[in-house]
């Protein structure tokens, strides 16, 4: 039976991919350090399902210790899918120095642990930040120079480089999958849709930074995955960067109005600033993923958000 170490497991994003997985017959080592940037008794739900499954184990550890790794670690995946991260543009405004210990130095042990144990593939979970201010959209994967405006859009630039070092270096195919704006059942609950749908829910005001008019490629979690798996099954090239998302732009205003559509609640708005780090667009062209993964974004965004109301519900 094929396996793999998936990290930030118990996460959003993760712990679909697991699901998925353990629905394809592969065994997981689900590896996940329980952050608290958000309760563990959320991150424990979204994995609970899986605890009686032979094929299924946890291990509760920290990217940033390698020796660590090392120790727990003996058996060597098939792959490993690393989505582990610390997470948040403006967060990392503030917070720069934890934000390169998570992401860059443990995105180095992670592939020091794959060349430890002769592991030969890599997927990698990058980000749409890393485009940054380019204004030529939609962005393709080969537009240069990237134009990270944060210290979090920079950590996963660097995630990418060190990746295509060891793909030269040491033989691991990586593959870089730059992720935009995924939402769905599982999403965090600091994020704009699970945010604004629990103020809503409370007749509370939403903060809107800025006009409001800022677009962004929201990605349901499912056509995420998709994405995540197709990637693990590649074999066509040793190094590749992916974007995986929604190709068609919804504003900041059209997407509270679409939560206000599903969910048939009314919002009010607070208007703030703009905020550092914010980027005015985030625009997905999805040619590159459809040519290598057969991907595509099947899932509307009133499906998708009528998905994650029916879970935030109870559902």
């Amino acid at each position: 039976m094929r396996m793999a170490l998936v990290t930030g497991a118990a996460g959003f994003i993760g712990s679909h991919v697991v699901d998925e997985l353990l629905v394809a017959n592969w065994s997981v080592l689900a590896l996940d350090n329980f952050d608290p940037f958000y309760g563990r008794e959320i991150k424990n739900r979204n994995l609970v399902r899986h605890f009686g499954d032979e094929r299924f184990s946890l291990l509760h550890a920290d990217v940033r210790d390698l020796r660590s790794l090392k120790e727990l670690i003996r058996e060597p995946p098939d792959i490993i899918i690393h989505l582990a991260a610390k997470v948040g543009v403006r967060t990392s405004v503030v917070e720069p120095q934890e934000y390169y210990d998570v992401n860059v130095l443990g995105t180095l042990n992670m592939l020091e642990l794959a060349r430890h144990l002769a592991v030969k593939g890599f997927v990698f979970a990058s980000s749409s930040s890393v485009y940054g201010i380019n204004p030529n959209v939609p962005w393709l994967e080969e537009d240069q120079p990237m134009m990270p405006i944060s210290p979090y859009a920079a950590t996963k630039t660097s995630g990418e480089m060190l990746g295509h070092v060891y793909a030269h270096q040491y033989g691991i195919r990586f593959i870089a999958l730059r992720l935009f704006t995924v939402y769905g059942p599982r999403q965090r609950p600091d994020l704009a849709i699970h945010k604004f749908s629990a103020l809503m829910r409370e007749n509370k005001a939403i903060p809107v930074f800025g006009s409001g008019d800022s677009r962004r490629s929201y990605t349901f979690i499912g056509d995420c995955v998709k994405g995540v798996i197709a990637a693990v099954g590649y074999t066509g090239s040793m190094y590749e960067v992916i974007n995986i998302g929604n190709p068609h732009t919804t504003s900041l205003i059209e997407l509270i109005e679409a939560l206000e559509a599903a969910s048939g609640l009314k919002a009010s708005i607070e208007w703030l600033p703009s905020q550092s780090g914010d980027v005015p667009v985030t625009w997905a062209s999805v040619v590159k993923a459809e040519r290598l993964l057969g991907y595509r974004a099947e899932t509307s965004l009133q499906a998708g958000l009528l998905a994650f109301l029916d879970w935030s519900n109870g559902g």
